[in-house]
């Protein structure tokens, strides 16, 4: 037998262990006071609870709750919650240590056991003890529940264990009686006049008197009516029991020192003991013989538990604990074509995989009585001669060689004539030769099925474990690595690094092996050519090849997948290890720890897939998506990763997704249809960058179009050499009134005159006449001097204008408006093209089309997803016209914006709103030929867009709305003075405009200011500059916070009630901006109100300390710490009230305060000075002054009087800060905001700019 060590810590000593009955964690009570929680399976741990005073003694997990109970030197059991991580009551009681804890399998029912000399049972949902068991008149070392039946088993020092039995108790729980706290003086009353008239709710069943110095430990056997029990007189004692008496059956004698805890083996007729002796032994139930003792040199061991459903034991020593199982669980194993062969129950049986068929075939050797026999490691299987070879740890390592039946009837067969000797493993390499490993001597024996002429072998290396291999070879795995071995030349072929291999799985075709370790395998060729390497962070238990050379593998929790080039996944999840056999067809066929046979249903269809894509088997690749659900992040990764970004177009949902993949794999017929479905600037900016790298003159006009992108499409017509669009571009900026673009599109075509008349119209005089004079435009250059008042004789160093030269750029040698860049033609990929995806396909949006289908679209069809509100009436024109004869493949139905014959062609830029550029434009040129000069029609004032476009208080105080926006803030948040807003009126009011001066002394043009100039490219989308947003809110905050900690009250009440004013002003950009400034508006409140007590609190500590202001100084330290606060500053106002209750003889109130402080996790030295001050507390709780304060009654703080408003209680509120308040200050202004009446009936504050 062995001790398979799974996980060990290095700790303080470990009083207390428990395994969770699902999870793979375990609990570790500390003699320093700690508890900590740990996964066993991943070696971390999860996190450390620290509360208990002194050592805790007693852990264990409740059985289906959240929930695990503990118990210490304290006095006290706490009930803690792991998933929120903290305590959540403590049940005190006892007047002593607290030895053991434990819940109920089915009731609410905790026990605890104490030094006290009684065993109290509580309801840990009521929170009351409903049973105190008296009797035992020393330290109570221990006491358990039964597992099913209604007993309880307690360990005394008093050298006597007691059975109790408690159906009377469960009888009064089910008839919904309610129990009381009692104290044991009147529960030794209550049991003395109970036991009279036999009434009592706990009576003791039997008393075992047997041990002849202290019981330490006491436990029932799951199943059968046995007790265990041990103690310091070294022995471990079996006691059998039934309804009218216990006897002792026997005693194990062995330890040389205190026995502390022992229990029953949950699978095998075992008893596990550990001691002070530094041993846990072994002993056989039946016979009660020792079978195994496994000593560790240093450490005591203190206590020892066992996992409810798995293999596993846990003991807690001095220097840690460790958790370890007895024997291997995984069944001896092997496969022959359509047959598994496998070891269950001392039998080695057959299952047929085609019919499922499973039955024994033949028996082997099990243990003799009182004795443990290991159970078979490995198996092989000789087809020829119909025997198989086992291989067990039994005396150092053993084989034996048994014969199967010839004809399988499904009957256990007669063993026959078998053959054991020793060996550490065996396997067979030809039709009558078997190899077998002596390890002790480090030789190979080969031996024949009659047992003549074995020939040893001297291995190339030192070798733990040999498998098998083709032909005659064999596999030697080393601490090192793995050779291939020649038995029939004695010659190493191969080798290759592989540390510790414990296991093989050859391919059915024997030309790929797997070397598996604990948390690595190794991928080779039948030649031990490495291929990959899969390195797991859990045990790797097993591993099986399918018929596509596929290998799938099993570890602690999951089933996964791993190709010959390194890629790996997972396939499903399972909840015990189990170890895989066959697969096949989705069907995989595996082994559990018990020996059955189970067939899993495995989803193969992401290791095909990508097993395709590497063997380039496109067609099935197609057919795989057409058929199956492959969908996920880890697909999409894996295929563009590896260069397949077309594919994984096809998978994606996600228009952005869809966009990136889209650009990565050049088709840029999605990218355009997933950038409208987006419509965002940046991915018209990012589309239209890939369109011109790619040469895709119309889809990058398009996306400058989209995005309105003026100088960028002159650009762009200027380097294609289309002069037509532009002079529209040329016309469209002087109807923008945009002078930098009109002059530069003047510059683009060479248009002198254009130019003139821009530098004119921006005021600059002196240039419009140079370049008017150099250019030889003398009627021109005379208007603008005689409109700039200068005489021509104090003009100076002109040029000389018949040398002057016109400046453009240079035209494109071959002009090409209307064709994209020439590009090779290239057939289309397999994945390219739109083949039928069927269900699975992931097409356009509804009602939308691809680009390349757009041929067949009605002209026009896609305005409605425009940004540019194009009139129907100027999207047509005749063919010929606008950009061209001719339009690029796939852009018929894309509206030519600047293509239109006529002035009216710009109306498609959307420069009015109100549809009237259309009008304008034929009345300017109506007025133009009768006249020369037109007056320009008058324009929107900005600050009228402002007020339309938004509803928000703030914008219409910029757009100087002062009384529409008080009558905004009455309703939305009942304001009734103004007086403290109005700086912040006039300054929202002055930064949303700048002053500039445009020439030396004229008067400053007031420029509204936007607040986003960029995006506001509609009027429809103009709104004021804000000078309150969200981040100076927020930073604000802070240094409320700061000076909050800095104690400086007085600076943080005036900086908090400074934001909840300003909040008033901040506009927010979306939904969750707008959640956040509430959420600083409820901590500003907070804040204030707190801010506010203390500060009286502070006030009234100045004054006589009378019994008045003494309770009124105690009472508002206790609101104080009701205030919702951060974290730190709760603390402080804890120790604050702490401080303040224990200086005033409030005991009561002190504690409470002072375990809500603990609850917080405070400092290790505040928590060590709150724990004594319960401590101190617990012994007069009592308060000396009334005080109106009870910490379980509900209530809320009125902000005006600052005394609670219980639950129930008539109040009323500020519409703005909602700050509660008595109903007799209704009608008043806010002590908080100091702005809105209290009562006042509301809307709610609009935060959003959206007038929608």
């Amino acid at each position: 037998m062995q001790m398979l060590t799974k996980f060990e810590t290095k700790s303080s000593r470990v009083k207390g262990v428990a395994f969770h009955p699902r999870r793979p964690w375990i609990l570790a009570s500390l003699h320093n006071g700690s508890i900590q929680l740990w996964d066993y399976r991943m070696g971390t741990l999860l996190e450390r609870f620290e509360e208990h005073e002194g050592p805790v003694r007693g852990i264990s997990f409740h059985p289906t709750q959240e929930l695990f109970v503990s118990g210490g030197d304290d006095y006290k059991v706490k009930v803690w919650n792991y998933r929120t991580r903290r305590c959540i009551f403590t049940l005190q009681g006892h007047l002593d240590y607290v030895r053991t804890v434990f819940f109920h399998p089915e009731q609410p029912w905790i026990i605890s056991a104490s030094d006290d000399q009684t065993i109290r049972i509580w309801n840990w949902q009521s929170r009351q003890c409903i049973a105190v068991l008296t009797g035992h008149h020393h330290y109570v070392m221990c006491a358990q529940f039964h597992p099913t039946d209604d007993l309880v088993v307690s360990a005394c020092l008093d050298q006597t264990v007691r059975v109790w039995d408690i159906s009377g108790l469960r009888r009064k729980s089910a008839a919904g009686a309610q129990p009381m706290m009692a104290d044991p003086l009147s529960s030794q009353r209550m049991n003395a006049q109970g036991d009279l008239f036999n009434v009592t709710d706990v009576v003791v069943k039997f008393v075992l008197e047997g041990h002849t110095r202290g019981v330490n430990w006491a436990t029932f056997h799951p199943t059968m009516p046995l007790v265990l029990s041990c103690g310091d007189d070294r022995q471990v004692k079996i006691w059998r029991m039934n309804e009218s008496r216990a006897w002792e059956v026997d005693t194990c004698r062995g330890h040389y020192n205190n026995v502390n805890s022992s229990l029953f083996h949950p699978k095998r007729d075992f008893i596990l003991s550990d001691s002070e002796d530094k041993t846990i032994r072994v002993w056989d139930t039946s016979r009660r013989t020792l079978l195994q003792t496994f000593r560790r040199e240093q450490d005591r061991f203190w206590c020892l538990t066992a996992h409810p459903d798995l293999n596993l034991f846990a003991a807690g020593h001095d220097n840690g604990l460790l958790v370890f199982k007895l024997e291997r669980e995984r069944p001896a194993a092997t496969i022959h074509h359509n047959s598994l062969f496998y070891v269950k129950d001392s039998q080695v049986r057959l299952h047929d995989f085609s019919t499922g068929n499973d039955a024994p075939m033949v028996s082997i050797r099990s243990a003799p009585a009182g004795q443990y026999l290991p159970p078979p490691r490995s198996m092989s299987f000789n087809p020829a001669e119909k025997s198989i070879l086992l291989t067990s740890d039994a005396e150092g390592g053993t084989y034996e060689l048994y014969p199967l039946p010839r004809q399988f009837t499904g009957q256990v067969a007669d063993a026959g004539q078998t053959h054991r000797a020793a060996g550490s493993c065996a396997i067979w390499i030809g039709r009558n030769r078997y190899v077998v490993l002596d390890k002790a001597e480090q030789q190979l024996v080969v031996k024949t099925t009659p047992n003549q002429n074995p020939r040893t072998i001297k291995p190339p290396a030192a070798v733990e474990a040999i498998f098998p291999a083709p032909g005659t070879q064999i596999l030697l795995a080393t601490s090192t690595s793995v050779i291939l071995f020649d038995v029939q030349t004695r010659q190493a072929i191969a080798e290759i690094n592989a540390a510790s291999v414990k296991y093989v799985a050859w391919s059915a075709d024997m030309s790929k092996v797997a070397l598996l370790s604990k948390h690595t395998i190794v991928v080779a060729t039948k030649q031990l050519e490495q291929l990959c390497q899969i390195h797991e962070t859990i045990r790797i238990k097993s591993a099986v090849w399918d018929e596509s050379s596929v290998l799938l593998y099993s570890t602690l929790n999951h089933i996964k997948f791993a190709l010959t080039q390194g890629d790996s996944g997972i396939i499903r999840t399972i909840d015990n290890p189990i170890y895989l056999v066959r697969v096949q067809s989705g069907d995989l066929h595996c082994l559990d720890r018990e020996g059955n046979v189970q067939v899993l249903k495995i989803d193969p269809t992401e290791y095909k897939f990508k097993l395709a894509l590497i063997h380039k088997n496109y067609e099935e690749v197609v057919s795989i998506i057409r058929n199956s659900n492959l969908v996920g992040q880890s697909i999409i990764a894996y295929l563009q990763k590896n260069g397949y970004p077309e594919i994984a177009l096809r998978f994606v949902r996600d228009d952005t997704a869809r966009f990136e993949l889209a650009l990565e794999c050049g088709n840029m017929d999605i990218a355009l249809e997933t950038a409208k479905a987006i419509d965002k600037p940046a991915y018209w900016e990012k589309f239209s960058q890939e369109a011109l790298n790619r040469g895709h003159v119309h889809m990058a006009e398009l996306a400058y179009q989209r995005v309105k992108a003026y100088e960028k499409l002159s650009f762009l017509y200027s380097i294609t050499g289309n002069t037509e669009k532009l002079g529209k571009m040329l016309t469209l900026s002087t109807i923008r009134g945009d002078l930098q673009s009109r002059f530069q599109n003047a510059f683009y075509l060479g248009d002198i005159k254009d130019r003139v008349c821009t530098l004119r119209d921006a005021g600059q005089h002196a240039l419009a006449y140079l370049t008017a004079k150099t250019h030889g435009l003398e009627e021109e250059a005379e208007s603008i001097r005689v409109a700039a008042g200068i005489e021509e004789a104090d003009i100076e160093g002109l040029p000389n204008a018949s040398e002057a030269a016109l400046l453009q750029p240079a035209t494109p040698i071959i002009p090409s408006p209307e064709l994209d860049w020439p590009h090779l033609h290239v057939s289309k990929g397999l994945f390219e093209g739109d083949f039928d995806f069927g269900d699975k396909s992931v097409g356009p949006h509804p009602g939308k089309s691809r680009v390349a289908d757009l041929a067949s679209a009605t002209a026009g069809a896609d305005e409605s997803n425009g940004t540019w509100d194009i009139d129907d009436g100027m999207g047509g024109e005749a063919e010929g016209s606008g950009f061209g004869a001719k339009t690029a493949p796939g852009f018929e139905d894309e509206v030519d914006l600047l293509g239109a014959d006529g002035d009216d062609a710009e109306g498609g830029w959307g420069i009015d709103d109100d549809g009237e550029l259309d009008a304008e434009l034929t009345a300017e040129a109506t007025a133009a030929a009768a006249a020369e000069f037109v007056a320009p029609q008058p324009g929107v004032d900005e600050l009228d867009v402002w007020s339309r476009n938004s509803s928000v208080a703030v914008d219409q105080i910029a757009a100087g709305n002062f009384e529409h926006a008080m009558k905004l803030l009455r309703d939305q948040a009942g304001i009734a003075s103004f007086e403290a807003l109005k700086p912040a009126f006039l300054e929202i009011y002055t930064a949303s405009r700048s002053a500039l001066t445009m020439m030396p002394f004229s008067s400053a043009s007031r420029i509204p200011l936007r607040r986003n100039p960029v995006e506001s490219v509609d009027v429809s989308q103009y709104l004021p500059a804000q000078i309150y947003n969200l981040t100076s809110s927020l930073e604000q905050l802070q240094q409320g916070y700061r000076a909050t900690t800095a104690a400086k009250f007085s600076d943080a009440l005036d900086i908090f009630r400074r934001l909840l004013l300003s909040l008033i002003f901040v506009v927010a950009d979306t939904a969750d901006d707008a959640k956040e400034i509430r959420q600083l508006l409820q901590i500003c409140r907070e804040y204030v109100i707190g801010i506010s007590v203390e500060l009286e609190r502070a006030s009234v500590s100045k004054e006589d300390q009378d019994e008045e202001n003494s309770t009124r100084l105690v009472e508002l330290a206790a609101y104080f710490t009701h205030c919702q606060l951060r974290a730190d500053h709760e603390k402080l106002s804890l120790r604050l009230a702490m401080n303040t209750a224990y200086k005033h003889k409030c005991f009561k109130a002190a504690g409470e305060f002072a375990q809500r402080l603990l609850e917080l996790a405070p400092a290790p030295q505040i928590a060590e000075k709150a724990r004594k001050m319960i401590t101190i507390c617990d012994r007069q709780s009592r308060d000396a002054l009334p005080i109106k304060y009870d910490a379980r009654n509900p209530f809320v703080l009125c902000a005006a009087s600052h005394t609670p408003i219980h639950k129930g209680k008539a109040a009323t509120a500020c519409p703005y800060c909602q700050a509660s308040y008595k109903p007799e200050f209704e009608s008043e202004l806010c002590r908080v905001c100091t702005i809105s009446q209290i009562g006042a009936k509301a809307t709610g504050l609009h935060l959003l700019a959206s007038s929608e």
